[in-house]
């Protein structure tokens, strides 16, 4: 996201350099591998466009990718993406913690989760 979607008077050519999305391969925040996006969600950490950016994320609903420092997939926050295969129980029980501390964050800077729509495709 460059500042001059968001402001169009700044200037966008200073703060594009300081932009995380922009400094680093841009790939790395829609990689396939868990420690990968954890490596982006932190070098979101210090960006000056953090919340914008997950805001609009979560107004889009943004099917994949990192986005304000949260992982998006299917159009939803999730706390961390999951490895291939099935998981284990301790897995299970630490992303339903790691969920409550995703939603109890976007509420505190107001980007609660909107309701999200369940569609059912006929075969």
């Amino acid at each position: 996201m460059s500042l001059a979607l968001a402001n169009p008077d700044a200037k966008s050519v200073e703060l594009d350099a300081e932009l995380p999305c922009r400094k680093f391969d841009p790939d790395l925040w829609f990689a396939d591998a868990p420690a990968e996006l954890e490596l982006a969600k932190s070098l979101c950490g210090d960006c000056p466009l953090r919340v914008e950016c997950l805001s609009g994320a979560v107004e889009r609903a943004e099917p994949w990718g990192v986005w304000g420092g949260e992982i998006f997939e299917r159009g939803a926050v999730v706390p961390r993406k999951r490895p291939r295969g099935r998981p284990r129980k301790e897995d299970v029980a630490r992303d339903a913690v790691l969920r409550v501390e995703v939603e109890a964050r976007m509420a505190a800077e107001g980007l609660a989760e909107q309701p999200r729509v369940a569609v059912r495709l006929a075969a």
